[in-house]
């Protein structure tokens, strides 16, 4: 009689029942991390070429920040208003002083470079943290399942060689069946595994292009920053 794969699950012991759960729970928490990431990649996208177009058309900083706030997902959005958020900051501190030399006013520009390069950086830091959010479980996911699955196969086939032992034959008619069983568990996982690694890399090679984006966006954004200043001695 020939079985299909459900019945296989169904009519496997308690051992091969919960590793085809552990893989069924893997995938789907997998192709969930798959669709959601997919999703905030292409707004991602999208609110970062708005942002952009926006910021390299406004006419000074404060005109470029009252847009930014439009464009949550927009990771240079987020690094340029905590720039700004820095400047500003710094802007109160520099009106306390009434008077300053210009020794004072050039170590002031040179502290003021390095906090915004350091809140710059940060926010570099945490964008990125949230856009490889839930990424380690699909590398997780791609190595752990095809051992996980191969556990399910090599105690399948124990148990076959067990039941071979009571019946006392070793005949196809009685191997086959326990085997297949157990192959099954060896497919699923590589089943669970193969696309998990896939989307792994597709998600890695387009934040480390998104990374590469946003370096460049705190480069121009320094930049302007540091001409300003300099305009200023």
């Amino acid at each position: 009689m020939q079985l299909t794969i459900t019945e296989m699950v169904l009519n496997s012991g308690p051992i091969g029942q919960l590793v085809m759960l552990t893989l069924l729970i893997f995938s789907v928490v997998s192709w969930s991390i798959v669709i959601m990431k997919s999703r905030l990649l292409k707004k991602v996208r999208l609110d970062s070429e708005d942002f952009l177009e926006s910021f390299w058309q406004s006419a000074n900083l404060n005109e470029a920040h009252a847009s930014a706030t439009e464009f949550e997902y927009s990771p240079q959005a987020s690094v340029f208003i905590a720039g700004f958020t820095e400047l500003q900051k710094i802007n109160k501190i520099r009106s306390r002083k009434e008077s300053v030399t210009q020794a004072e006013t050039l170590d002031m520009q040179l502290a003021t470079m390095d906090n915004l390069k350091r809140a710059i950086r940060k926010a570099e830091s945490q964008e990125l943290g949230i856009l490889g959010a839930s990424l380690p479980f699909l590398a997780t996911t791609g190595s752990a399942t095809p051992f996980i699955g191969l556990f399910g196969t090599v105690w399948g086939i124990m148990a076959s060689f067990h039941e071979i032992g009571q019946k006392g034959s070793a005949s196809l008619s009685v191997v086959a069946p326990g085997i297949s069983e157990a192959l099954v568990a060896t497919a699923a996982g590589l089943a669970v595994a193969i696309p998990a690694v896939i989307f792994y890399n597709y998600f890695a090679n387009k934040i480390d292009v998104i990374d590469g984006e946003i370096s460049n966006f705190s480069t121009d954004f320094l930049n302007l920053v540091e001409r300003d200043l300099m305009s200023r001695v």
